[in-house]
């Protein structure tokens, strides 16, 4: 029996309508792969056999759609390392590490929120040359780099005038570790060979008949990462600048 195309796009609307009912996005993931697969003839389980009367059950020589779930899973495992984390970072919060992160960078009169964020982009970068993934946002902003920030911004506010920061300026600062995390560890782990963006890169010109190695497309990653630390540097500048300029206004 001959099934229409247009009948394999079955998974879209499942994972449209679920997540618009908000029902538990896991479940309704699962269901529209399995759906989509079984729409498409694969077999439900890895087998040998043919069931004449189930003809969508089993194939004999293909790959089982729960195969297929459970082996993806396993060769993605690493990409759910960070949950290990989160325990670990709610006790440290639960005992005050915001709160001394703040009063640490408080003590650094020089330190302002631009020239900390320049140094963890930085800090990034070299974690990427390294090879070395880590929870960014999980692990270091949340809990450390925008308490700093924020503690920097309080300590430069305090010295200008004895107005707290506003809410606008704080989800400006809070924007802005998010932007150095990410210019950090996008453009960083570019510049290491072991790391998946240069991986993926390499696979596809390998794939398309391009003769070269991994040391030469990290070669060619270099100035775009450069860029990326002079531009985020340049807009960590401006917003310290902003800063300064607002409480000047203010006095």
């Amino acid at each position: 029996m001959h099934i229409p195309e247009i009948f394999k796009l079955a998974g879209i609307a499942i994972v449209i309508v679920g997540l618009a009912l908000k029902l538990r996005p896991t479940i309704v993931v699962v269901t529209a792969a399995i759906v989509t697969g079984l729409i498409s003839g694969l077999p439900l389980f890895s087998s040998q056999r043919v069931f004449t009367s189930l003809p969508f059950l089993t194939k004999p020589g293909q790959e089982g759609i729960i195969d297929m779930l459970g082996r993806a899973f396993a060769d993605n495992r690493l990409m759910i390392l960070f949950i290990a984390t989160l325990p670990a970072v709610g006790l440290a919060e639960r005992y005050g590490l915001q709160e001394q992160a703040a009063r640490f960078i408080r003590r650094m009169k020089a330190a302002t929120v631009g020239r900390l964020l320049i140094l963890y982009q930085l800090f990034r970068v070299l974690m990427g040359i390294l090879g070395i993934r880590l929870s960014g946002h999980p692990a270091f902003v949340r809990p450390l780099v925008f308490p700093m920030s924020l503690g920097a911004a309080e300590a430069l506010a305090h010295a200008k005038t004895v107005e707290s920061l506003p809410s606008t300026e704080v989800e400006r600062i809070k924007a802005a570790n998010a932007a150095s995390e990410n210019y950090g560890n996008f453009y960083g782990q570019n510049l290491s060979p072991v790391l998946p963006g240069i991986l993926l890169v390499y696979g596809v010109l390998k794939g398309l008949g391009y003769t070269v190695d991994l040391w030469t497309v990290v070669f060619y990653a270099i100035p775009i990462a450069s860029l990326s630390v002079i531009l985020g540097a340049l807009q960590f500048w401006l917003l310290d600048l902003r800063e300064r300029r607002r409480l000047a206004a203010k006095n």
